[in-house]
């Protein structure tokens, strides 16, 4: 079964996406997962995963932070509360928090971001406890193909969503406006990004928060013309994010996603089908964000 999971940014957007189709909300708060819409409280979370399996429904909870000694310290607490109030699943990619999980019964997707490129790690970290892994967004279908046939566990593959490709510990924006005497927000409400030198055209957004800085790709990625492949190969757990995608319009390409899931899952869904869904999604996608495929369409020996 094609398992959708999606971001949340809200109480609100949370129940409004469960009602669209998605199976697993993905939440979180800031102190330990990376790239949220939004830090959820502690009674919030709780909310969430009580209302979520009301419904038959999952929630993910994100904890893929890298933790230095001082975040280390208040991981315990965290997962103490965790193992109370019972999420599905964590994603984790700091083996400390592995350590640590050891003393709960609290089943993690292992989450390394661009690390996670080939089968014998997912599977390292299979026998470690992972019950599932997030595939890195650099990777082609070609190598995809291959890497399932030798994995034994649920493989994430982002499908809709921005793409970070760099994150600093350090405060890099407030380094630069230190550095030139300006007082500006480095948040990711600021709406900040920069360009190549000669391709003003491009749009690598750029923020900070306590994790340090994050820099996304150019281009948004948007997979849905590849999800029948993707499915048929045996990619079935797709995972949505909201990050730069506010409100009713990510709400809205959830549903297109789902509705893609359901015909697939029915064998009704083809390539008139696919051309009409990338057509309504471009309608809700954040005007001045462009998409692509990324990686998945390029040849492995292209790469460098």
């Amino acid at each position: 079964m094609i398992e959708l999971i999606a971001t949340a940014e809200s109480m609100t957007q949370a129940e409004e996406l469960l009602a669209a189709g998605v199976d697993t909300l993905y939440i979180g708060e800031e102190t330990f997962g990376l790239r949220l819409p939004h830090s959820f409280s502690r009674e919030e979370q709780q909310a969430l995963i009580e209302m979520a399996h009301a419904q038959g429904k999952k929630v993910n909870i994100a904890v893929n932070g890298i933790m230095h000694p001082d975040k280390m310290k208040l991981v315990p607490e965290y997962l103490a509360f965790l193992a109370e109030v019972k999420p599905d699943q964590l994603v984790v990619g700091d083996t400390g928090v592995i350590y640590l999980l050891q003393k709960y019964e609290l089943p993690y997707i292992y989450d390394a971001e661009t690390l996670v490129t080939n089968a014998r790690q997912i599977n390292f970290w299979q026998k470690k406890g992972a019950v599932g892994a997030v595939l890195a967004r650099e990777v082609p279908f070609e190598e995809m193909q291959s890497l399932n046939q030798h994995v034994t566990v649920p493989v994430e593959v982002l499908v809709y969503g921005a793409t970070c490709i760099h994150q600093s510990k350090r405060p890099l924006l407030d380094n630069y406006f230190n550095y030139t005497k300006q007082t500006e927000s480095a948040t990711k409400e600021r709406g900040l990004f920069i360009s190549e030198p000669k391709k003003a055209e491009t749009h690598y957004s750029i923020y900070e928060d306590q994790h340090g800085t994050h820099i996304f790709a150019d281009n948004d990625l948007n997979l849905i013309k590849e999800l029948l492949e993707l499915s048929q190969t045996g990619y079935q757990t797709w995972k949505l994010d909201g990050l730069f995608t506010p409100g009713a319009d990510f709400v809205a390409i959830a549903k297109i996603f789902a509705s893609a899931k359901a015909a697939i899952e029915t064998n009704t869904w083809d390539e008139s089908a696919a051309v009409n869904a990338q057509q309504e999604i471009q309608k809700y996608h954040p005007v001045g964000r462009g998409m692509d495929t990324g990686f998945y369409h390029l040849d492995p020996t292209a790469i460098k």
